[in-house]
């Protein structure tokens, strides 16, 4: 089911400046979203565009299938409904305490102090700092305040979330954190559609991925066929994911069948490699693993460029770095020994 859609909308910033252009997109209820562009594609525009924050020139927003208004009523509703975490928290936090700045949403709602006290609390346990509740906003830390904006928006229990470069800043083990707890707040029903320059984010973990360039959606679909798709990649001026990267590198040496899926994810690269191993699952492609004195002559190994390799001809893969040259190293078979594909 769609929650979320945007259809055709265009908006140009003050003195012309064109953010959007024709731009569609489509969130699916319970679902992880991942914008992807290049500074200035749109992406930002477009999250201020999903909660009423800004108004398009043309086109329109449904909310649950139906157009948006955009009078005090409905606003105040869309926004309890659709939460926007910017990138900077430090554009959303005001309040003395972290507590009265997450019970601030649930009182303007108009709960009783009592009952926007009771929400901030949950909200502060959700996010894993209810420890954090009397203190100054100005004294926590880059990632404490981001768990402190989302503890605000859950406070007022939307059933959409709208992400800004979520990751930016953090640490990898305050990413691993943050993620965690977006993952059970996806468990329980909630929606995330979030902006990001981070192409390996997206496809390891997010539902669905929409590429945007010049206030556009180039391809909105699944992450491995999104994301793997080169000539696409190139024209939003963004880089293939590594573990794509891998894995394409892999069908192109007839290591993966053309019909088996890319890895996606850390886990899968390793899964992969793992089947290729010969303590490990059956091999991904070939029949069989021969040596150079084996009698066969079927081989049905192929190197990148798509030549025929003669059966017992050694096979090198090499995985190309994302800031060096390419490592190169011996098939994963065992350590040290070439792998003969046949």
């Amino acid at each position: 089911m769609t929650i979320l859609e945007a259809r055709g909308l265009d908006y140009a910033y003050p003195g012309g400046v064109a953010a959007l252009r024709g731009l569609d997109l489509e969130v699916a209820a319970g679902t992880r979203l991942a914008i992807l562009g290049a500074n200035g594609a749109g992406k930002s525009t477009l999250l201020l565009h999903l909660n009423g924050t800004l108004r398009p020139a043309t086109g329109l927003v449904r909310l649950d299938g139906a157009p948006v208004a955009y009078d005090r009523r409905f606003l105040a509703h869309w926004r309890g409904t659709v939460g926007l975490a910017m990138q900077d928290p430090d554009d959303q936090l005001f309040a003395g305490t972290v507590l009265e700045d997450v019970a601030f949403g649930p009182l303007n709602q108009g709960l009783t102090e009592a009952a926007a006290r009771a929400r901030a609390t949950a909200a502060l346990e959700a996010m894993g700092i209810a420890g954090l509740a009397a203190r100054p906003t100005h004294r926590l830390s880059f990632g404490q305040k981001k768990r402190a904006v989302l503890a605000g928006l859950l406070a007022m229990e939307p059933r959409v979330l709208l992400l800004d470069e979520p990751t930016a800043g953090l640490d990898g083990a305050g990413v691993a954190g943050l993620l965690a707890v977006l993952d059970r707040l996806v468990e329980g029903g909630t929606t995330l559609v979030f902006a990001t320059h981070d192409v390996d984010l997206a496809c390891g973990w997010a539902d669905a991925v929409a590429v945007f360039h010049d206030g556009r959606t180039l391809r909105q679909g699944p992450p491995a066929e999104v994301l793997a798709d080169e000539e696409l990649i190139r024209a939003a001026r963004l880089r293939l994911p590594w573990m794509l990267e891998v894995g394409l590198e892999a069908r192109r040496l007839g290591l993966l069948p053309p019909g088996q899926d890319l890895p996606r994810t850390r886990g899968q690269v390793l899964a992969m490699l793992e089947g290729l191993s010969p303590g490990g699952r059956k091999p991904l492609y070939s029949r069989h693993a021969i040596g150079a004195d084996d009698p066969s002559r079927h081989c049905m190994g192929r190197y990148r460029a798509g030549g025929r390799l003669p059966c017992g001809t050694p096979i090198r893969v090499a995985v190309r770095g994302r800031n060096g040259p390419p490592v190169g190293a011996r098939s994963p078979w065992s350590p040290g020994v070439p792998l003969f594909l046949c």
